[in-house]
């Protein structure tokens, strides 16, 4: 049982390093608000976990997942978004941020989840109230997959990009050398996710990632949410974290060269401060892409959703209906509370 725990956390750890290429955005579908027939905006973002998925509505989440005993565990929670605890957390730019930070959150909580009920002896039950010390262990998550976001993605391609400037002088030019930085990062990000698809467990999450996006756009249909209409659907998603992650390399190409840095630790520290800045742009452009297919904006995304041939698999039925079942759940909870529609 020991050699199990310490195979699930370590599932667990590298699943950590995907949250933000698994994290489908907020969807938006039409429908009635609370039996009246008004035209509004229902926000639903989802995540793939081990084994299962975790959808997100305004008020509330859910997540399923299938056991090795092929039944389906569930845990759901009430939510609140972050512009109704503070009105500037919903201000373009911020409201990116307060997004990815709630989503990076609840995606933690959601992995733990999973890594529990894929155990075979672990009873199928909702999650239990975090104690202090799963708190704490949340935040070292996230901090952990700060620091290797940071160091393989920052660090490295600058790293690179310093020894190429050494070695050819055309890269002492601003242009050539965040050029260099920049390619180097794509080329890590590829390569990162092309070796983890090697791997049979993180295949199966990239199947439960493309029943994800599946369920996502059977409901902006405005069909009925079944299996056999979900299949009819296509994996590629225009809000999925994978297209985010490429937006966020290709505008921080763009803003370092416009950054007259000249030593490699002041080139750091401002890729360092400019984090914050590059999520916010990626978010506004992924939202605005989106709901205008035809701009320049949605270009940008484009290269995303040819990587979600990597990211995203076609799923088998028992993946989409454990997809379906956690966005019913989280649907059911956001009735109960009063109210599914939200303005975004």
């Amino acid at each position: 049982m020991k050699r199990e725990v310490l195979l699930a956390r370590l599932r667990e750890a590298v699943h950590l390093q995907l949250l933000i290429a698994l994290e489908n955005g907020e969807s938006v579908s039409g429908e009635s608000v609370r039996g009246e027939n008004v035209e509004s905006e229902i926000l639903v973002g989802g995540q793939a976990v081990m084994e299962g998925v975790m959808m997100r509505a305004p008020h509330s989440y859910a997540v399923a997942v299938r056991r090795p005993d092929g039944t389906l565990a569930t845990t759901t929670r009430p939510i609140t978004r972050p512009s109704e605890r503070h009105r500037y957390w919903g201000w373009p730019m911020l409201r990116g941020l307060a997004t990815l930070g709630q989503a990076m959150a609840l995606g933690v909580r959601a992995l733990r989840f999973s890594s529990e009920q894929v155990l075979e002896d672990n009873p199928p039950s909702e999650a239990k109230p975090q104690s202090e010390a799963s708190k704490w262990a949340i935040t070292a998550s996230i901090a952990g997959s700060l620091i290797f976001f940071i160091g393989f993605y920052k660090f490295l391609p600058l790293l690179a990009a310093t020894g190429l400037q050494r070695v050819w002088p055309a890269f002492h030019g601003q242009i050539m050398f965040n050029l260099a930085d920049g390619v180097v990062r794509i080329l890590l990000f590829l390569a990162f996710m092309a070796g983890l698809a090697l791997l049979p467990d993180i295949r199966r999450v990239f199947q439960y990632h493309g029943a994800e996006h599946k369920v996502v756009f059977n409901f902006e249909s405005g069909q009925p949410v079944d299996v056999e209409h979900a299949r009819a659907f296509t994996t590629l998603h225009p809000r999925c974290g994978t297209s985010f992650m490429i937006v966020i390399m290709l505008i921080a190409m763009g803003l370092y060269i416009l950054i007259p840095a000249q030593t490699f630790w002041m080139r750091f520290i401002v890729r360092i401060a400019l984090l914050p800045v590059i999520a916010g742009l990626a978010y506004e452009i992924i939202r605005f892409g989106a709901k205008h297919n035809r701009s320049v904006f949605a270009l940008l995304a484009r290269p995303g959703l040819w990587l979600q041939r990597i990211t995203t698999q076609e799923p088998t039925d028992e993946q989409l209906a454990c997809s379906i079942h956690s966005l019913e759940t989280a649907m059911a909870l956001e009735k109960q509370q009063g109210g599914e529609a939200v303005i975004a």
